[in-house]
Protein backbone atom coordinates (compact mmCIF):
# COMPACT_ATOMS: atom_id res chain seq x y z
CA UNK A 1 0.00 0.00 0.00
CA UNK A 2 1.33 3.64 -0.99
CA UNK A 3 2.28 5.80 2.39
CA UNK A 4 -0.20 8.56 2.80
CA UNK A 5 1.74 11.92 2.52
CA UNK A 6 3.09 13.46 5.30
CA UNK A 7 0.89 16.98 6.60
CA UNK A 8 3.75 18.89 5.93
CA UNK A 9 4.49 17.87 2.67
CA UNK A 10 0.66 18.07 1.55
CA UNK A 11 0.60 22.01 2.99
CA UNK A 12 4.19 22.27 1.15
CA UNK A 13 2.41 20.91 -2.19
CA UNK A 14 -1.00 23.28 -1.24
CA UNK A 15 1.31 26.55 -1.30
CA UNK A 16 3.79 25.70 -3.94
CA UNK A 17 3.71 27.57 -7.19
CA UNK A 18 1.95 26.48 -10.72
CA UNK A 19 4.92 25.68 -12.21
CA UNK A 20 3.93 26.63 -16.08
CA UNK A 21 1.15 29.36 -16.57
CA UNK A 22 0.21 29.96 -20.26
CA UNK A 23 -2.10 33.26 -21.08
CA UNK A 24 -4.50 32.76 -24.68
CA UNK A 25 -5.84 36.29 -26.15
CA UNK A 26 -9.49 35.85 -27.15
CA UNK A 27 -9.52 37.64 -30.15
CA UNK A 28 -12.56 38.84 -32.62
CA UNK A 29 -15.21 40.10 -29.88
CA UNK A 30 -17.18 42.76 -31.68
CA UNK A 31 -17.58 46.52 -30.40
CA UNK A 32 -19.66 45.94 -27.18
CA UNK A 33 -22.73 47.51 -26.32
CA UNK A 34 -25.45 47.59 -23.81
CA UNK A 35 -26.91 44.48 -23.97
CA UNK A 36 -24.58 42.29 -25.92
CA UNK A 37 -24.80 38.60 -24.65
CA UNK A 38 -20.84 38.75 -23.46
CA UNK A 39 -20.72 35.22 -22.41
CA UNK A 40 -21.99 34.14 -25.94
CA UNK A 41 -19.81 36.42 -27.40
CA UNK A 42 -16.70 35.38 -25.58
CA UNK A 43 -17.63 31.95 -26.28
CA UNK A 44 -18.13 32.06 -29.90
CA UNK A 45 -15.05 33.94 -30.39
CA UNK A 46 -12.92 31.63 -28.58
CA UNK A 47 -14.35 28.29 -30.66
CA UNK A 48 -13.71 30.51 -33.40
CA UNK A 49 -10.49 31.12 -32.48
CA UNK A 50 -9.70 27.72 -31.65
CA UNK A 51 -9.76 28.41 -27.66
CA UNK A 52 -11.34 25.85 -26.03
CA UNK A 53 -12.24 26.76 -22.42
CA UNK A 54 -10.92 24.22 -20.32
CA UNK A 55 -12.11 23.68 -16.51
CA UNK A 56 -10.14 25.87 -14.15
CA UNK A 57 -9.21 28.48 -16.64
CA UNK A 58 -9.46 31.88 -15.61
CA UNK A 59 -11.16 34.05 -17.59
CA UNK A 60 -9.76 37.99 -17.51
CA UNK A 61 -11.67 40.72 -19.20
CA UNK A 62 -11.42 44.53 -19.42
CA UNK A 63 -13.68 46.56 -17.31
CA UNK A 64 -14.58 48.60 -20.53
CA UNK A 65 -16.79 45.71 -21.93
CA UNK A 66 -18.06 44.84 -18.67
CA UNK A 67 -19.39 48.74 -18.21
CA UNK A 68 -20.69 48.68 -21.93
CA UNK A 69 -22.76 45.88 -22.05
CA UNK A 70 -24.54 47.15 -18.78
CA UNK A 71 -25.46 50.44 -19.84
CA UNK A 72 -22.55 52.23 -18.03
CA UNK A 73 -21.62 55.32 -20.66
CA UNK A 74 -22.36 58.32 -20.38
CA UNK A 75 -23.01 61.34 -22.62
CA UNK A 76 -20.81 64.71 -21.50
CA UNK A 77 -23.44 66.50 -23.41
CA UNK A 78 -26.43 65.35 -21.64
CA UNK A 79 -24.66 66.22 -17.98
CA UNK A 80 -25.37 69.54 -16.04
CA UNK A 81 -21.88 70.41 -14.25
CA UNK A 82 -22.46 72.01 -10.36
CA UNK A 83 -20.92 75.15 -8.93
CA UNK A 84 -18.60 72.61 -7.42
CA UNK A 85 -17.68 70.75 -10.52
CA UNK A 86 -16.82 74.21 -12.34
CA UNK A 87 -14.77 75.04 -9.41
CA UNK A 88 -12.71 72.10 -9.54
CA UNK A 89 -13.03 71.72 -13.50
CA UNK A 90 -11.42 75.64 -13.46
CA UNK A 91 -8.80 74.59 -10.72
CA UNK A 92 -7.85 71.23 -12.98
CA UNK A 93 -7.94 73.07 -16.28
CA UNK A 94 -10.87 70.26 -17.13
CA UNK A 95 -13.94 69.44 -18.79
CA UNK A 96 -16.36 70.51 -15.98
CA UNK A 97 -18.76 67.82 -17.58
CA UNK A 98 -16.56 65.30 -16.89
CA UNK A 99 -15.86 66.38 -13.41
CA UNK A 100 -19.56 66.42 -12.91
CA UNK A 101 -19.72 62.83 -13.82
CA UNK A 102 -16.99 61.24 -11.38
CA UNK A 103 -18.39 63.74 -8.49
CA UNK A 104 -21.30 61.72 -9.09
CA UNK A 105 -19.49 58.13 -9.21
CA UNK A 106 -17.40 59.39 -6.11
CA UNK A 107 -18.33 59.11 -1.95
CA UNK A 108 -15.62 61.69 -1.37
CA UNK A 109 -12.67 63.57 -2.96
CA UNK A 110 -9.37 62.60 -2.08
CA UNK A 111 -7.19 65.25 -3.71
CA UNK A 112 -7.70 67.83 -6.49
CA UNK A 113 -4.03 68.88 -6.69
CA UNK A 114 -3.15 68.17 -10.84
CA UNK A 115 -5.27 65.34 -10.85
CA UNK A 116 -8.58 64.46 -9.26
CA UNK A 117 -8.68 61.40 -7.33
CA UNK A 118 -11.50 60.03 -5.33
CA UNK A 119 -13.12 57.28 -3.37
CA UNK A 120 -15.50 55.71 -5.61
CA UNK A 121 -18.74 54.30 -4.15
CA UNK A 122 -16.59 50.61 -4.61
CA UNK A 123 -14.60 51.95 -2.31
CA UNK A 124 -11.69 52.33 -4.68
CA UNK A 125 -9.41 55.02 -4.46
CA UNK A 126 -8.15 56.16 -8.12
CA UNK A 127 -7.92 59.03 -10.68
CA UNK A 128 -10.71 60.20 -12.21
CA UNK A 129 -13.07 57.81 -10.57
CA UNK A 130 -12.67 55.03 -12.83
CA UNK A 131 -14.28 57.57 -15.62
CA UNK A 132 -13.03 57.19 -19.16
CA UNK A 133 -12.80 58.36 -22.36
CA UNK A 134 -10.50 56.13 -23.83
CA UNK A 135 -11.93 52.68 -26.13
CA UNK A 136 -15.66 53.81 -26.75
CA UNK A 137 -17.67 55.30 -29.55
CA UNK A 138 -18.52 59.03 -29.21
CA UNK A 139 -15.86 61.89 -28.68
CA UNK A 140 -18.16 63.01 -25.92
CA UNK A 141 -19.07 59.76 -24.71
CA UNK A 142 -17.43 58.31 -21.09
CA UNK A 143 -17.25 54.99 -19.46
CA UNK A 144 -17.96 54.24 -15.92
CA UNK A 145 -17.26 51.67 -13.79
CA UNK A 146 -19.96 48.62 -13.60
CA UNK A 147 -21.90 49.40 -10.26
CA UNK A 148 -21.05 45.92 -8.27
CA UNK A 149 -17.89 44.45 -10.40
CA UNK A 150 -17.52 41.39 -7.82
CA UNK A 151 -21.68 40.31 -9.16
CA UNK A 152 -20.72 41.03 -12.77
CA UNK A 153 -17.59 38.38 -12.34
CA UNK A 154 -20.09 36.19 -10.96
CA UNK A 155 -23.32 36.33 -13.67
CA UNK A 156 -19.93 36.22 -16.27
CA UNK A 157 -18.77 33.02 -15.17
CA UNK A 158 -22.05 31.33 -14.60
CA UNK A 159 -23.25 31.92 -17.67
CA UNK A 160 -20.21 30.95 -18.82
CA UNK A 161 -20.79 27.43 -17.10
CA UNK A 162 -24.27 27.23 -18.83
CA UNK A 163 -22.81 27.76 -22.21
CA UNK A 164 -19.59 25.46 -22.04
CA UNK A 165 -20.63 22.97 -19.29
CA UNK A 166 -17.09 24.54 -18.01
CA UNK A 167 -16.51 25.87 -14.73
CA UNK A 168 -14.27 29.38 -15.24
CA UNK A 169 -12.98 31.54 -12.17
CA UNK A 170 -13.63 35.11 -13.77
CA UNK A 171 -11.26 38.43 -13.15
CA UNK A 172 -12.62 42.09 -14.20
CA UNK A 173 -9.38 43.65 -14.87
CA UNK A 174 -8.61 47.63 -15.06
CA UNK A 175 -5.74 49.59 -14.89
CA UNK A 176 -5.04 51.77 -11.57
CA UNK A 177 -2.05 54.01 -10.85
CA UNK A 178 0.00 53.58 -7.42
CA UNK A 179 1.38 55.61 -5.10
CA UNK A 180 5.46 55.55 -4.62
CA UNK A 181 5.57 54.39 -8.07
CA UNK A 182 5.13 55.75 -11.47
CA UNK A 183 3.12 53.62 -14.57
CA UNK A 184 0.13 52.08 -14.78
CA UNK A 185 -0.97 48.56 -14.07
CA UNK A 186 -3.75 46.52 -14.02
CA UNK A 187 -5.54 45.31 -10.86
CA UNK A 188 -8.48 42.78 -10.27
CA UNK A 189 -11.75 45.18 -9.28
CA UNK A 190 -14.19 41.87 -9.62
CA UNK A 191 -13.72 38.51 -9.10
CA UNK A 192 -15.55 34.86 -8.57
CA UNK A 193 -13.54 31.67 -8.41
CA UNK A 194 -10.37 32.37 -7.91
CA UNK A 195 -8.81 33.20 -4.38
CA UNK A 196 -8.50 37.42 -4.26
CA UNK A 197 -6.00 37.05 -1.57
CA UNK A 198 -3.73 34.08 0.06
CA UNK A 199 -2.56 34.57 3.13
CA UNK A 200 1.33 33.39 4.10
CA UNK A 201 1.00 34.40 7.82
CA UNK A 202 1.86 31.95 10.18
CA UNK A 203 3.95 29.99 7.68
CA UNK A 204 7.56 29.37 6.87
CA UNK A 205 9.48 30.26 4.04
CA UNK A 206 12.45 27.85 2.60
CA UNK A 207 14.75 28.73 5.72
CA UNK A 208 12.40 28.14 8.07
CA UNK A 209 11.70 32.03 9.03
CA UNK A 210 8.13 32.42 10.05
CA UNK A 211 6.22 34.95 7.58
CA UNK A 212 4.13 37.83 9.41
CA UNK A 213 2.89 39.72 6.95
CA UNK A 214 2.84 38.46 3.38
CA UNK A 215 -0.59 38.38 2.27
CA UNK A 216 -0.37 37.96 -1.41
CA UNK A 217 -2.82 39.78 -4.07
CA UNK A 218 -3.10 36.82 -6.19
CA UNK A 219 -5.99 38.17 -8.42
CA UNK A 220 -4.58 41.79 -8.83
CA UNK A 221 -0.54 39.30 -9.81
CA UNK A 222 -3.25 37.71 -12.32
CA UNK A 223 -4.70 40.59 -13.71
CA UNK A 224 -1.67 42.27 -14.22
CA UNK A 225 -0.27 39.42 -16.01
CA UNK A 226 -3.37 39.18 -18.59
CA UNK A 227 -2.65 43.09 -19.04
CA UNK A 228 0.96 42.49 -20.90
CA UNK A 229 -1.12 40.70 -24.09
CA UNK A 230 -3.84 42.72 -23.70
CA UNK A 231 -3.06 45.59 -25.13
CA UNK A 232 -4.62 49.17 -24.71
CA UNK A 233 -5.66 49.67 -28.71
CA UNK A 234 -5.53 46.06 -29.54
CA UNK A 235 -9.25 45.19 -29.23
CA UNK A 236 -8.80 42.05 -27.09
CA UNK A 237 -10.15 42.60 -23.91
CA UNK A 238 -10.23 38.71 -22.89
CA UNK A 239 -7.64 36.66 -21.94
CA UNK A 240 -7.58 33.08 -21.38
CA UNK A 241 -5.28 32.14 -17.96
CA UNK A 242 -4.48 28.75 -17.64
CA UNK A 243 -2.25 26.84 -15.38
CA UNK A 244 -2.31 28.24 -12.64
CA UNK A 245 -3.38 25.78 -9.62
CA UNK A 246 -6.14 27.25 -7.25
CA UNK A 247 -8.82 26.63 -5.23
CA UNK A 248 -12.26 27.18 -6.33
CA UNK A 249 -13.84 30.01 -3.97
CA UNK A 250 -16.08 32.72 -3.81
CA UNK A 251 -13.57 35.30 -3.10
CA UNK A 252 -14.89 39.17 -3.89
CA UNK A 253 -11.88 41.46 -5.21
CA UNK A 254 -13.89 43.73 -2.71
CA UNK A 255 -11.67 42.30 0.02
CA UNK A 256 -8.55 43.73 -1.49
CA UNK A 257 -9.70 47.47 -0.72
CA UNK A 258 -7.69 48.54 2.48
CA UNK A 259 -9.84 49.33 5.40
CA UNK A 260 -9.64 53.21 6.23
CA UNK A 261 -8.59 52.57 9.43
CA UNK A 262 -5.43 50.24 7.80
CA UNK A 263 -4.83 52.81 5.55
CA UNK A 264 -1.51 54.33 6.66
CA UNK A 265 -1.55 57.33 3.38
CA UNK A 266 -5.37 58.85 4.50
Amino acid sequence: MASQPSRRSQRRRASSASSAVSLFVIPGLPEIRKGHPLAQLIGLASRRAGTTLEDGDILVVAQKIISKAEGRVRRLSKIRPTLRALALAKKLSSDPRLIEAVLRESRRVVRSDRVLIVETHHGFVCANGGVDHSNVLGRDSVTLLPRNPDRSARRLATALRKQTGKRLAVIISDTFGRPWRLGLTNVAIGAFGVPTLVDLRGRRDRHRKLLRATVLAVADELAAAAGLVMGKSAGTPAVVIRGYRYRFVEDPAARIIRPAKEDLFR
